[in-house]
């Protein structure tokens, strides 16, 4: 029976876990904690640990884990920033979700937009309190709207099949084009000249870290639009902040931030954050955020759990998928 510890694991991840690993020789043991350098130890005596996108795998850990004889890191995502890849080289294999379900993160990409855009979300608001005022929801129509699509994966090809099903005309940039996308691909700089909308889909690596800086939003249009539904470290906060104050940008949907990790997934409407920029953010009126929910769908959490089991099985059969490697 291989024994395997589930990290940062909530009441809507088991179900999955439990369908998918149902009849099969594994075990799991489900912790609400994050994986760090204070809980590894909980990761003694399994085969392996399944991690998720603000689980600390750093260089300390992973040489933790190999003490403890973890044969292997199983990401229950797309996005592998958290993982010190090159620690792991050859010493314990890391496999990750490629795919779980493109067309959720981009419909709540949509829907982030839609909200933002036609102040559903002040509507919502304004009438519970039997106010049905509509003064300051003017908003505008996405037909024939310029949208500038950075990464042109699985996730930014859903998206772009929304946005052309709107009628927007969708510029991209993506260091690797690929012909059969719905899009015109043109340079970083083009696509913040011409957006009036921005939508981040690309994985996080140390080249685009920033990739939305002061420098940036000083070359796109006033009144931009900004969504990431990708890693939050794709901003720089403090330069979308600035950004919003000058009002050179017109609004911001983000599911992400980059100081996340200690924030999101967790209930604090009873406490101070103590997160001041964060603070900032949610209390700018042109600014949603939601808590990394892009993910959270029945039909994605179920895809997450079926390949994380299968990576697992496949693995320990000697036949290893979806492999990450530094």
């Amino acid at each position: 029976m291989l024994k395997f510890a589930v990290f940062d694991s909530r009441e809507y991840d088991r179900p999955g876990f439990d369908k998918f690993s149902e009849g099969k020789d594994i075990e799991l043991k489900h912790y609400e904690t994050k994986l760090n350098a204070d809980t590894v130890i909980l990761a003694k005596g399994y085969d392996g640990v399944i991690v998720f996108v603000n689980d600390t795998v750093d260089s300390f850990v992973i040489d933790k884990l190999c003490q403890y004889g973890v044969k292997l890191i199983a990401l229950r995502c797309a996005g592998f920033n958290n993982v010190d890849l090159n620690a792991a080289k050859g010493r314990i294999p890391v496999v990750r979700v490629p795919a779980y379900s493109p067309r959720t993160v981009a419909e709540h990409t949509m829907a982030m937009l839609l909200t933002s855009i036609r102040r559903i979300h002040k509507a919502y608001i304004r009438t519970r309190n039997f106010n049905f005022s509509v003064n300051d929801f003017t908003g505008f129509e996405f037909y024939g709207k310029t949208v500038g699509v950075i990464g042109t994966g699985k996730i930014g090809r859903a998206f772009i099949d929304i946005c052309n099903g709107f009628g927007m005309n969708v510029v991209a940039y993506d260091i690797y084009p690929d012909e059969s996308v719905k899009a015109e691909y043109v340079t970083l700089d083009e696509l913040f000249a011409r957006s009036d909308i921005i939508s981040l889909h690309c994985p996080l690596t140390k080249e685009n870290r920033h990739i939305i800086n002061s420098e940036s939003i000083a070359k796109m249009k006033k009144g931009v639009v900004i969504a990431n539904t990708s890693r939050g470290l794709l901003i720089d906060t403090q330069a979308l902040i600035n950004g919003i104050k000058e009002k050179k940008v017109g609004a911001a949907c983000l599911d992400v931030y980059e100081e996340e990790s200690d924030i999101f997934f967790e209930d604090f409407s009873g406490h101070i954050v103590q997160d001041d920029t964060l603070t900032r953010l949610i209390a700018m009126p042109n600014v949603i955020v939601t808590s990394h929910q892009a993910f959270l769908t029945k039909e994605a959490l179920e895809n997450i759990a079926e390949t994380t089991i299968n990576n697992i099985e496949s693995f320990f059969k000697g036949n290893i998928c979806n492999e990450v490697t530094a």
